[in-house]
């Protein structure tokens, strides 16, 4: 059953349609209505087209957060061969929200960290919606170290609202967790390669994100904060939304033209959830062609560009 956005209710009631002609004549055979069936079907193309050719931020959000959309460990499981998850911020406990291990991408090996929100209500709940707890970013700063030690690439995959905020994950220190997580991105001297596949949230996704290559698919954001937050705080009123995801430039075409982006993946039309296999296929893609590039770089000199990058960024804005 296809989940339907708001902005997508046309498009739901002409599918709809064409299911239900299709339906009919299954159940009574005397029934020819596939010539009507097909015309609804290019009504819907044609619309879909028309849907996404020109998204809004807000809607790019909606796209971003669809629940059908593949997420960490969809990816993980289509990408990478011999993956072996590692657990445990060897403090506290495993946090259910990251998954990370040892894996091999195109048969070289790697660390690969994300963000997993879940699929159903019960695998929701265990993976706290994607939302990391100071022991997830701990275990993803273990596994960084690892990385660094035994000279493998990073893979970060993510997928957040953000850090959670929950009572608990402050008094365990979630703030410094999320900046310790965020330095050892700027220390290591491996490659480090961010696909953004859904959400990048706040601290919580930087911590993850702070790499030599950013890469971001087509209908996925990133921003400070979320939309209904940015407006609660500025407007008092959440429901000013699609206002703050327009100021807050968190679509990747923004976020391209401002630097922060390093590549737009495309997605199948209509977001990825309406084809996951081509959606992820194009992400394998883009991992290479990073992989590739940073691959004859010298450890001293993948540190330093990284480095580099973060600090110019804001640059030209200064000096206009």
């Amino acid at each position: 059953m296809t989940n339907y956005l708001e902005f997508e209710k046309p498009l739901a009631e002409i599918e709809g349609k064409a299911e239900e002609l299709r339906a009919m004549a299954r159940s009574n055979e005397e029934m020819d209505v596939e010539d009507e069936a097909k015309a609804l079907d290019k009504k819907a193309a044609d619309l879909l087209v028309d849907l996404y050719k020109s998204l809004t931020p807000w809607r790019k959000c909606q796209v971003a957060r669809h629940p059908d959309r593949p997420h960490c460990k969809d990816y993980i499981e289509a990408l990478f061969t011999e993956y072996t998850p590692l657990a445990g911020d060897r403090n506290f406990a495993d946090d259910h929200a990251v998954m990370g291990g040892l894996a091999r991408f195109n048969d070289q090996p790697v660390v690969v960290i994300g963000q997993e929100k879940g699929n159903d209500t019960k695998s929701r709940i265990e993976r706290n919606f994607g939302m990391a707890r100071p022991e997830g970013y701990r275990k993803a700063i273990r596994l960084m170290e690892m990385a660094d030690k035994f000279g493998l690439p990073i893979i970060t995959l993510v997928d957040t609202a953000g850090a959670y905020p929950g009572k608990g994950a402050e008094e365990r220190g979630q703030s410094e967790a999320i900046a310790r997580s965020t330095e050892k991105c700027l220390q290591v001297k491996v490659p480090l390669i961010t696909a953004i596949i859904g959400e990048g949230g706040s601290g919580g996704a930087v911590a993850f994100a702070t790499a030599n290559r950013v890469l971001m698919l087509e209908h996925s954001v990133y921003s400070v904060i979320s939309p209904e937050g940015c407006a609660s705080i500025l407007w008092k009123d959440a429901e000013k939304m699609r206002e703050a995801a327009e100021a807050l430039r968190l679509t990747a075409q923004n976020l391209k033209e401002l630097g922060v982006c390093d590549r737009i993946i495309d997605e199948p039309l209509g977001g990825a959830h309406r084809d996951k296999d081509a959606a992820i296929d194009s992400v394998r893609e883009a991992i290479a062609a990073a992989l590739a590039d940073l691959s004859n770089e010298a450890p001293e000199v993948i540190l330093s560009n990284r480095r580099k990058k973060f600090l110019s960024m804001g640059s030209k804005g200064l000096a206009a």
